[in-house]
């Protein structure tokens, strides 16, 4: 079994280690896999993200207030909020810290021994039929389903929701400004990540090369 764990919101960053313990206790066997993007693409992703979810709109505004108003925020979905506890300064302030937050428990799941490994969302883009057979070897499968995998790059999995590309691709990204990025990457260097405008590949990340 392949436990892919892609990042969709806050509550999946969340809960993450959560979810990947409860996998691999379920289903011993299990390959886990985290897959995570540039993050700031996934920045102004959640931006646009924050358009139509309200939850996410609210954590936005009141964040910019402060990192307390942040962390409540948090807390108040049954969740510890520690970890968020930033003022939102900017746009991207919000999908930058989550991106950091859950990047960093990722690497310290593999810290502590578990067996997980990552996959570069750009990597899947660039050469989806080669990385298809990269990740089915990783998991045992038949490498010749990787014909028949690629196949789902032609369908936005999210076309019937209020998450349909042609939905959120409505909205006006947020620009990253110099000034934004030396701020972003503050926070970036706080969480120990890669920063803006350096590889941004990280421990454990499976390739076709």
């Amino acid at each position: 079994m392949l436990c892919l764990y892609c990042i969709r919101n806050v509550l999946d960053y969340i809960l993450i280690d959560v979810i990947v313990h409860m996998c691999r206790d379920l289903f011993p066997s299990s390959r886990c896999l985290f897959m995570y993007r540039d993050i700031v693409t996934v920045a102004k992703s959640m931006y646009r993200l924050s358009m139509v979810m309200p939850s996410l709109r609210l954590t936005k505004l009141l964040g910019y207030i402060s990192g307390h108003m942040t962390k409540i925020m948090i807390d108040s979905i049954g969740f510890d909020g520690s970890a968020f506890r930033v003022r939102l300064n900017s746009d991207l302030s919000g999908g930058v810290l989550v991106c950091a937050v859950i990047t960093a428990n990722y690497l310290d799941l593999r810290r502590r021994g578990f067996d997980v490994s990552a996959l570069r969302y750009e990597d899947l883009v660039e050469r989806p039929l080669d990385m298809c057979r990269v990740i089915l070897e990783f998991c045992h499968f038949p490498v010749s389903l990787a014909e028949q995998a690629v196949k789902a790059f032609d369908v936005d999995s999210q076309r019937n929701s209020i998450l349909a590309k042609c939905v959120i691709g409505n909205f006006k990204e947020p620009q990253l400004t110099p000034q934004t990025k030396t701020k972003l990457n503050e926070l970036l260097k706080k969480h120990g990540m890669p920063l803006i405008g350096e590889p941004g590949v990280i421990e454990g990340t499976l390739s076709c090369s």
